[in-house]
């Protein structure tokens, strides 16, 4: 049996589903749908997609009743995610979607309830959980090899591009804070964040009362163990980084993407007392190998198999989705108010 899918969206990464989709063995891509005719054109060409087998059409209604649809992608802009995944789960089709799952935590908490109740798919293409470096990562967090943890730090800077819809939080923290939570195996209680506008200072999220886009972000994430996880993000800062480390007593785990050939190392070393001093001992780069593989190939083949085998995964589910929009909404307060702590809710799955 193959599987019927749409792909909703293809701008810069919704392409990316459908190159995936086509391809897929176990996949019939019979839609496409975007408001703008180039980018359907763009697929036709790039994919040697054949119009007359594949539907191309310029928005959602022209192809929801598709008689062999059985699942959709939706790569629209998030604030069109709600009424989309909504639609698509009442007609009883599975929906993979891309991050964040709505702008709402209560929506994204009603849409899981709703995909639950009719036993159907939502799986959110939070990409980074389905990398093979970040896979390793926690298996080696899990393997107690840096010791009792302390504390984590990451930062993700560029030049650009520039959002004029969301914040450099919304654009770029949900990648970090996915990692943060999974290598841990659990979500912060409390959050704080702090920011600087420049080049927008006029603009405002609709889902913010704050007038002013956020150009930098610094954040804390508060865990119920004690661990603390600072991220710095900007979109300002020509200085590209993609780093995030997690710091132990015994040792330093470092997930560098900019590293093509070594992106994940353990930094060893650790103190030894000798009356009032404290003495570096044991000081040594290990390389943690890793297996290559395109992170959004495996999203798109988890949710196909998961699908076909009627099994849900919780890697990356909607209630992973909902706890992530969660801690965004915290962190949008805690920038509205300068810098205040604010708790977080609890839920349970």
């Amino acid at each position: 049996m193959k599987i019927g899918v749409a792909v909703l969206g293809v701008g810069r990464w919704g392409v990316h589903f459908v190159r995936n989709m086509s391809q897929h063995s176990q996949v019939e891509l019979v839609a496409i749908a975007d408001p703008h005719p180039s980018q359907l054109n763009y697929c036709v060409q790039q994919f040697g997609i054949d119009p007359t087998k594949v539907t191309l059409a310029t928005d959602w209604e022209t192809i929801r009743e598709l008689d062999n649809l059985h699942a959709i992608v939706v790569a629209t802009p998030a604030s069109t995610h709600y009424d989309l995944i909504y639609d698509a789960l009442s007609r009883g089709y599975h929906v993979l979607a891309e991050k964040p799952l709505t702008l709402n935590p209560e929506q994204c908490l009603e849409l899981t309830k709703l995909a639950t109740s009719k036993q159907l798919q939502l799986l959110v293409d939070h990409t980074y959980l389905f990398n093979s470096v970040v896979q390793k990562g926690q298996q080696v967090i899990q393997s107690g090899k840096l010791g009792q943890l302390r504390y984590g730090y990451a930062t993700r800077t560029h030049l650009g591009p520039v959002r004029q819809d969301v914040d450099a939080l919304w654009d770029l923290a949900i990648h970090d804070i996915a990692i943060f939570n999974h290598w841990l195996g659990q979500t912060p209680i409390k959050v704080q964040a702090r920011g600087k506008v420049w080049l927008q200072p006029e603009h405002q999220m609709i889902i913010s009362n704050q007038v002013g886009l956020a150009d930098l972000v610094w954040l804390t994430l508060f865990y119920p163990d004690g661990f603390e996880a600072n991220i710095h993000l900007c979109w300002l800062n020509p200085d590209k980084q993609r780093r995030l480390c997690v710091v132990g007593n015994e040792g330093t785990l470092i997930f560098d993407e900019m590293s093509q050939a070594t992106p994940l190392t353990i930094q060893q070393g650790y103190f030894a007392q000798e009356g009032d001093k404290f003495i570096p001992q044991g000081q040594n780069c290990q390389i943690i190998a890793t297996e290559p593989a395109e992170p959004l190939s495996q999203v798109c083949d988890r949710f196909i198999t998961d699908i076909l085998k009627g099994s849900s995964s919780t890697l990356s589910s909607g209630w992973v989705g909902t706890q992530l929009v969660q801690i965004l909404t915290g962190l949008t307060r805690s920038l509205e108010q300068q810098g205040e702590i604010i708790a977080l809710p609890t839920f349970s799955s």
